[in-house]
């Protein structure tokens, strides 16, 4: 039987009202992500948090050692828990995330967390590409407005491009609810 993971993505205070990088349905992906969270540990699967802080004070969001780096009370990793310190947008690069998950023989990722545009989409991508089977829980990611090119992206359309290309070619995209039924 293959063995799964749950990986939580820098579900952090800044992301939430009030921090410096507010993300559109944040409470609710963590909500969600608590849910799995809990599922997980009731079945004995391996969960890695992913925290990220970026390297100077100066940052725009997640500083070194500040409040609004810490993982945020509703998924808090509990004693034993790895908790993985990234400093870039791939969970994999320069982490021990990869030997943490080969280690434990884990063959199958589930994912959730933030931005889903950015660390998810980009964890995602690297689990495939480092052959594990991926899944998505797409109602426990957020993600917010963005730009490009003078066109404005509402986060909902952001997060669901990236949600459908996750789909399309690199994982099973499912709600918390299916998740937790099958």
């Amino acid at each position: 039987m293959a063995k799964y993971a749950l990986i939580v993505i820098d579900i952090q205070n800044d992301y939430f009202p009030g921090g410096r990088w507010t993300l559109s349905g944040m409470d609710q992906a963590a909500d969600n992500a608590a849910r799995l969270l809990n599922a997980a540990r009731e079945s004995g699967d391996l969960v890695v948090h992913i925290r990220h802080e970026f390297p100077t004070a100066d940052a725009p969001f997640f500083a070194p050692n500040s409040v609004g780096a810490q993982i945020h009370p509703k998924v808090q990793s509990l004693e034993g828990e790895p908790v993985v310190l990234k400093h870039d947008i791939n969970a994999y690069r320069e982490t021990e995330l990869k030997s943490i998950l080969d280690n434990a023989c884990i063959e199958k990722v589930v994912i959730c967390g933030a931005m889903s545009h950015m660390c998810v989409d980009a964890a995602t991508r690297a689990s495939y590409d480092f052959g594990y089977h991926c899944t998505v829980v797409h109602d426990a990611c957020a993600s917010r407005d963005l730009k490009f090119n003078g066109v404005h992206v509402p986060a909902a359309q952001a997060h669901a491009a990236f949600m459908a290309a996750l789909q399309f070619g690199y994982a099973t995209s499912v709600s918390t609810e299916e998740f937790l039924a099958s």
